[in-house]
């Protein structure tokens, strides 16, 4: 059997088991298993396939028929310039969450610091936000959290393959609790579990069944992270320090709220390309 007639065969059963994006599911463990590129796997379809690729594709089918989401399927995934390692240790890296850090980045290149800002990124989970501005932002001085061992490690094998392990600083922290040093950072940033308890029972299983709940569950209301993070962030900061934060689609309006009684200024909520609230940002006046 040649590749072409594997990939079909793959498309048809991941359609047969309601795979969302069939194809190009098919195409990226092909292309995986290939070790190409999925722009140059037409080059590829008339070879023969090994066995022991045919054999690796079927324990692939399976998982992704049981619900297991690709990106844990192949085990890595593209973030902005990046590509990550990708486990149920951590949240998958959204491309919503990439837009997020263009908006840390304009803020960064907007402003001149005396100093090398420090930035913290709270809930790093892979390592996707902080390992994205060290990489495209040098001058920074960076510190990824997240209150899950396991999280932190996927972050550091991340940062190692990334060659970024000298840029980013890691630390196991149950949000800002352990910070007691007034105004230490120029920008706090964290994309926190902001999907409410009773919600999540609701959501697709490639989630609720793999993703792990810690980096979903925000509260009864959903803002219990804003809430608690805010309330630190109020000593943390520098005068002038801002926070960025990615929210749920509803909650544009119950944020800025928070944002607001806390003594945030220029406070912007932002849509992303669904035309949903999907970002938050403000500086400390």
């Amino acid at each position: 059997m040649i590749w072409r007639e594997t990939l079909e065969k793959t498309v048809s059963f991941l359609e047969s088991k309601g795979v969302p994006d069939a194809t190009v599911a098919s195409e990226l463990l092909v292309a995986r298993l290939l070790k190409v590129s999925r722009g140059f796997l037409s080059g590829c379809l008339d070879k023969e396939t090994h066995p022991q690729h045919l054999e690796a594709m079927r324990r692939a089918m399976k998982r992704l028929a049981c619900a297991e989401p690709l990106q844990y399927v192949l085990g890595e995934w593209d973030f902005r310039s990046l590509t990550l390692k990708c486990d149920r240790r951590a949240l998958i890296p959204r491309p919503e969450t990439e837009e997020l850090v263009t908006r840390v980045l304009k803020y960064l290149h907007s402003r001149s610091f005396p100093s090398s800002p420090f930035i913290v990124d709270v809930g790093t989970g892979t390592g996707a936000i902080a390992l994205s501005l060290a990489k495209e932002y040098p001058l920074g001085v960076y510190l990824a959290t997240d209150i899950s061992e396991d999280a932190i490690e996927l972050a550091k094998e991340n940062a190692k393959a990334c060659n970024l392990e000298s840029k980013v600083k890691f630390a196991i922290a149950d949000g800002l609790d352990d910070f007691s040093d007034p105004q230490i950072f120029d920008v706090i940033v964290s994309n926190p579990p902001y999907i409410e308890t009773d919600v999540i029972a609701t959501l697709d299983a490639r989630v609720k069944d793999f993703e792990p709940r810690l980096a979903l569950d925000g509260g009864p209301s959903g803002l219990e992270f804003y809430d608690r993070y805010l309330a630190d962030a109020i000593n943390l900061l520098k005068p002038g320090g801002a926070v960025f934060f990615e929210i749920g689609e509803n909650q544009g309006e119950a944020v800025r709220s928070l944002m607001f009684n806390c003594g945030f200024d220029d406070i912007k909520i932002d849509k992303d390309y669904s035309g949903h609230d999907r970002y938050a940002y403000g500086i400390l006046s």
